[in-house]
């Protein structure tokens, strides 16, 4: 990511928005301190995007349907091999 000193985007805004569109996030910087982040309508559209819950999120899942064997031994004492 860039980092540009806020007089230097201010001086080359376009430059910076360019960047932005086509390399990714730009960092903007006052007194040394970051302050701010220049990202594409593109990249801020992906992140401000709703999250599905997590119940939503197992339903479109590939595996959604299929019908899964869970049983499990109900014996107290089990072999093991050592």
């Amino acid at each position: 990511m860039k980092s540009w000193q806020l007089q230097d985007a201010k001086a080359h805004l376009s430059q910076v928005v360019q960047n932005a569109i086509h390399d990714g996030p730009q960092s903007i910087t006052l007194r040394g301190e970051e302050v701010v982040i220049m990202i594409s309508v593109e990249e801020y559209e992906k992140l401000s995007k709703p999250k599905p819950s997590f119940v939503e999120f197992m339903r479109q899942s590939p595996l959604a349907g299929i019908d899964l064997d869970i049983s499990r031994e109900r014996s107290k004492v089990r072999k093991v091999d050592l």
